[in-house]
This record gives C-alpha cells, structure tokens and sequence, in this order.
C-alpha cells in the first residue's frame, strides 16, 4: 500500500557518507560508502510504499556511481541533481523540479518531509518552501547551529534508523 507522505531527501552525509567518497580527476564520484544503517532505512521506506526524489547538489555521474554501485537507484522515484537544474539548495528551483517530476501540486505541500544533513540548505529550502523540515545530524561537517531563523528543523534525528519511527508517526497524521 502506497503512503500519503512523500520524502525528498539529500545525498551527501545523508545517505552517503561524504567521507569515504573517492573522485576520478574530473572530481565526479565513482564510489562511496553509505551512513550505517541508510541503505537499509532507504530500502525499507520503498518497499513499504513511500514515494521517494533525490534531491540533492552535485553531479548527475556521481550519484549514478554511486547508487548503482550500492544497488539503491530504484528506491527513487526522481532524481533532481542541482547539476541538471543549474542551481542549489535552499534554490526553489530545486524543489520546483521535485514537484514537476512528481506531478505535485502546492495542494501536496503538506504531504512532503525533506531530510537533509545541511541547516543551511536542505532544512532552510524546505522551510522557506512550506515543507515539513527533518535535519539528520550525524556529520561533524557542516553546520550545527541554527544561525537563521529559517534553519529551524521541524524535527531532528542523529541516525536514519530513527527516520522509521517518525516517518510512520507523520504518516499517522495525515
């Protein structure tokens, strides 16, 4: 059964463990690791339903190194790669790609949860998007202090695993 919620969610220390990343000269990604726990959260939250874009600032060859190479590229069902839409997060062109792709309205606005591991970014994009803002914060690297009022996360966990339970509550919501 398919779920009302819809997950936008970052890459970079969100999933992948910006770490362990290994670049060719061009700086594209051919492999990296995964936070512990992620690949295994994402590939939970698809098969349960959830409808799922990346939404992410980088390089369309790098996450499809990436993903392909930890065999989770069929969890999405969109990829928005600020290469491909020409700006980053917090940009609303970001999240206005996500909308298209997925055939969303502003009527859905209520419905999307992004998480991301950036204040500045993925919590600050959301928000000033209406969105329900999560902010994994498990990378040392980054911000970690709200310094605008906009970088307020709606909700904060320190691992994917506690994405589980928080997802299932919000969906209980709606």
């Amino acid at each position: 059964m398919s779920k009302r919620l819809i997950l936008f969610t970052d890459s970079g220390d969100t999933i992948v463990d910006e770490s362990t990343q290994v670049r060719d000269e061009r700086g594209i990604v051919l492999r990296a690791e995964l936070i512990p726990g992620a690949g295994e959260v994402l590939k939970q939250l698809h098969d349960e339903g959830f409808t799922i874009a990346l939404v992410a600032d980088g390089e369309w060859e790098s996450f499809q190194n990436t993903y392909r190479e930890n065999g989770l590229g069929y969890c999405f069902d969109a990829w928005i790669v600020s290469e491909v839409v020409g700006q980053q997060k917090p940009a609303a062109a970001m999240f206005e790609a996500a909308y298209e792709a997925l055939h969303l309205t502003p009527a859905d606005k209520c419905r999307i949860i992004m998480i991301g591991n950036n204040l500045k970014k993925d919590v600050a994009g959301a928000n000033r998007q209406g969105l329900t803002s999560v902010w994994l914060d498990w990378s040392p690297r980054y911000f970690h202090r709200v310094e605008e009022p906009d970088w307020q996360p709606d909700y904060t966990v320190k691992t994917p695993a506690e994405l589980i339970p928080l997802l299932h509550a919000l969906e209980e919501t709606l």
